[in-house]
């Protein structure tokens, strides 16, 4: 398996978002003005993109984010999304970050909590969908 890293976003990774989370789970308003200033890392096996996420820093929390975290429908449940959470960490560490934040679908907090992540803060929606930090 390969990280490739983009400063805009790629094909491989909108491909994989479109079908994660537009054509699995029903979001409508997947991409927006954050993919502009985000570094997107794409995990490959051998040359099939398998997973993707992004890293960004937010002024107004003031820390690193990683968002959207997709791994296709075949490669779950084979730990690559600890994979690629445990890459973007390195990548931010890297850069000087020393704390990291994401917002959890909450019914993937139970992945993030095995990572090492606790939640804070009061749930909310983005689109139909509940989130916590």
């Amino acid at each position: 398996m390969e990280f490739k890293y983009y400063r805009r976003l790629p094909a491989d990774a909108v491909s994989i978002r479109d079908h994660v989370f537009i054509q699995e789970q029903g979001f409508a308003e997947e991409f927006d003005e954050i993919d502009n200033i985000a570094v997107h890392i794409v995990l490959y096996q051998d040359t099939v993109p398998i997973a993707t996420c992004r890293v960004f820093w937010d002024v107004q929390k003031g820390s690193h984010v990683i968002g959207r975290i997709a791994v296709a429908k075949e490669y779950r449940g084979k730990s690559v999304g600890a994979r690629l959470l445990k890459e973007a960490e390195r990548q931010i560490a890297e850069s000087g970050g020393k704390a990291v934040l994401l917002a959890a679908q909450k019914q993937a907090v139970g992945f993030y909590v095995k990572q090492g992540y606790s939640t804070t803060g009061a749930e909310f929606y983005e689109e139909h969908c509940a989130h916590i930090w």
